[in-house]
C-alpha cells in the first residue's frame, strides 16, 4: 500500500456502510483521516458500525442529518448504491465537496497495476476468468479480485504487492466517483439498457461506463466489444490503445472463426473446449483472452484454464448431472437480456427451463423468439401467468408450474430424459420469494443435491 499523506489529519464523511464502506473508512483512519461514517441502519442493528467505533471512528447512525455537512469536511466517500438524488449528497454538491467512490481510494493506495472489467452483462464471468488465467500463468505474483466482485477494493489494494495486480469488476455506480482512476488494461463487455432509474438515462448511463478510461494513455490498453456499433464510436473518443474482440468479425485483436477463438491469428482453442456454454461466455472468453495475452501469459495457459472454468455461481454455473440429465444454476439472470443470452448456449430440444420471479410490470414478448423450440417450461413466482403467456406464443407444448425454484427442480426432472438439461435462468428479479439472487440459486442447487440423494438411495 502507498503511503500517501493527502487524507492524513483531514475531515471525510463516508456515506453508507456495507462491505465498500467498511473498507473505506478503515482504509481513511489507516492513512491518519479524520473518519466520520454516516449509516440508516440504527446503531444497535449495526454490528459494522459498532466495529469502527471500537477503532475510535466517529459513528452517526439511524439517519442522515443534513446538519452533519456543517462540519468542514475534505471529501465525502459515497457508498456506490447511494443515488445522487440522496439530500446528503445534492447538498455535498451544492458546497462543492468533492465525492468519491471507494474504487478511486483503492487506486489511490494501490501500488499494484489495475487491470478494470466492466460492462452491463458478463463483467463477474470476465473478471474471474481473467483472475484464473493470470493467477496460473505468473510466476512470483499475484493477480487479487477485488472491486464490484464481492471482495473491496481499498482492503484488497492494502495487501497488494507492486509486482501483482488487481483484477477489479468496476459498476458504473462505482466508476461515477472516479476522478484519478487510471487501470493499466480495461475492458467494457458491452452496453445494454440497464440502471436507468439511477443514472437517469441511456446517455448518462454511458457516460458513466465510459469513465474506465478517462485516464488512460496511449501506453494503457483499452479492450473492447467490437459487435457493438455504440462501442465502436465510442472508441474514437479514447486516448489509449483500443483491442477489439468480435464473435461476427475478424478484427484485430481477439475474434471467433469457424468456431475457434483467435487472437490476432494466432488459434487459441475452439468453442467446442470452452468450460461454460453459451455464445455470451464466447464474448467473455475473447476479453479475457484479449487481456491475457497484453498481460504476457502464454497461449497454451489462457487455453488450458478456459478449458477447466466451470464458471461464476449463479451465472450460468454448472451444477451437475442427475441420471445423465445435467443442471445449471443461472439465478444471476434477473432480467428478459440475462436469460436470452443463457437460452443461446443449449440445444432448445433437449432443454427444460426454470423461469419466474418478481413482476416489474413488463411483459415477456421480447423473450418469446428464445423460447422457440424449448422442451419444457416449469414456472414460479409472481410472473409465472405472464410467462406462461410468452411460452404459449413460442409454442412450447409443456408449461408447467411450481411453487418456487426448488420446487420446481423435483417436477423439471420428471419431464427430463436422459442427455436434457435444467436450467435455472428465472428473468426476473428473486425479491418476491427470496432475500436475493444468491439465495434462490443455492435454494436451487440444494434441491438438485437433495434429488441426487435420493436417486442413489
Amino acid at each position: 500500500m502507498k503511503e500517501i499523506t493527502t487524507y492524513q489529519n483531514k475531515k471525510i464523511l463516508v456515506l453508507g456502510l456495507a462491505k465498500s464502506g467498511v473498507s473505506a473508512a478503515k482504509s481513511l483512519h489507516d492513512l491518519g483521516a479524520l473518519v466520520t461514517v454516516n449509516d440508516g441502519k440504527p446503531f444497535e442493528e449495526n454490528p459494522e458500525a459498532q466495529d469502527l467505533l471500537a477503532l475510535g471512528i466517529k459513528v452517526i447512525c439511524g439517519s442522515h442529518p443534513i446538519e452533519l455537512l456543517d462540519e468542514d469536511f475534505f471529501m465525502m466517500v459515497k457508498n456506490p448504491g447511494i443515488p445522487y438524488d440522496h439530500p446528503l449528497v445534492k447538498k455535498a454538491q451544492e458546497k462543492g465537496l468533492p465525492i468519491i467512490t471507494e474504487v478511486e481510494l483503492a487506486y489511490q493506495i494501490s501500488e499494484a497495476p489495475i487491470v478494470a472489467i466492466t460492462g452491463t452483462n458478463g463483467k463477474t464471468t470476465t473478471t474471474t476468468m481473467v483472475e484464473h488465467i493470470l493467477n496460473a500463468g505468473m510466476s512470483g505474483q499475484q493477480a487479487h479480485l477485488s472491486g464490484n466482485i464481492g471482495y473491496p477494493a481499498s482492503t484488497v489494494a492494502k495487501k497488494a504487492k507492486k509486482e501483482d495486480c488487481l483484477v477489479m469488476e468496476v459498476s458504473s455506480f462505482q466508476l461515477m466517483g472516479v476522478r484519478q482512476f487510471h487501470p493499466k488494461i480495461a475492458v467494457l463487455t458491452n452496453l445494454y439498457e440497464a440502471h436507468l432509474d439511477y443514472h437517469g438515462s441511456w446517455e448518462a448511463y454511458v457516460a458513466a461506463k465510459w469513465k474506465i478510461q478517462q485516464n488512460m494513455t496511449s501506453e494503457d490498453f483499452l479492450i473492447l466489444n467490437w459487435n457493438q456499433k455504440e462501442i465502436q464510436e465510442l472508441a474514437q473518443s479514447t486516448q489509449a490503445t483500443v483491442v477489439p474482440f468480435s464473435t461476427k468479425e475478424v478484427v484485430d485483436g481477439a475474434y471467433l472463426q469457424q468456431g475457434v477463438l483467435y487472437y490476432k491469428k494466432r488459434p487459441i482453442l475452439s468453442v467446442d473446449e470452452l468450460g461454460v456454454p453459451g455464445i455470451h461466455n464466447v464474448e467473455n472468453a475473447l476479453a479475457a483472452i484479449a487481456t491475457a495475452v497484453l498481460w504476457g501469459i502464454d497461449d497454451e495457459v489462457i487455453a488450458d484454464t478456459l478449458r477447466t472454468f466451470a464458471g461464476v455461481k449463479h451465472r450460468t454455473q454448472y451444477v451437475g448431472k442427475v441420471d445423465d440429465v445435467a443442471f445449471y444454476n443461472d439465478s444471476k439472470a434477473t432480467n428478459i437480456l440475462a436469460t436470452q443470452k443463457a437460452l443461446d448456449g443449449f440445444d432448445p430440444h433437449k432443454l427444460i427451463l426454470l423461469c419466474g420471479g418478481l413482476d416489474r410490470g413488463n411483459d415477456f414478448e421480447s423473450l418469446v423468439p428464445s423460447l422457440k423450440g424449448v422442451k419444457a417450461v416449469v414456472l414460479f413466482g409472481q410472473t409465472k401467468y405472464k410467462l406462461e403467456e410468452a411460452a404459449k406464443k413460442a409454442g412450447v407444448s409443456t408449461i408447467r408450474f411450481a411453487e418456487n425454484a426448488e420446487e420446481a427442480v423435483p417436477l423439471a426432472f420428471e419431464l427430463s430424459q436422459k442427455a436434457d438439461t435444467i436450467l435455472l435462468s428465472p428473468a426476473n428479479a428473486s425479491w418476491d420469494q427470496y432475500r436475493n439472487f444468491e439465495v434462490r440459486g443455492d435454494r436451487y442447487i440444494s434441491a438438485v443435491k437433495q434429488l441426487k440423494k435420493e436417486k442413489k438411495e
